[in-house]
């Protein structure tokens, strides 16, 4: 299992603050497109993923255990 945590605009469209999945031995990417069908309107694309606080590249693989982040963009000013 993994943890999930969403912020901003992502915790608004899921409707959850966190959620856990199994997904451990998938990738980063994986993750992402798996995560864009469930909760239609998330671009998959535009979404940061942070892994054990660290960013993460989209084929990094996923332990049992990871706790995940689901940033979205954001604009300054």
């Amino acid at each position: 299992m993994i943890t999930i945590h969403y912020f901003a605009g992502i915790k608004e469209l899921t409707g959850k603050a966190q959620e856990t999945l199994q997904f451990a031995g998938q990738t980063v990417d994986q993750l992402r497109k798996e995560l864009a069908g469930k909760y239609p309107g998330m671009d998959e694309n535009s979404v940061q993923v942070a892994v054990n606080e660290e960013y993460a590249l989209p084929d990094d693989v996923l332990s049992e255990g990871d706790v995940v982040a689901l940033i979205p963009p954001v604009s300054g000013g």
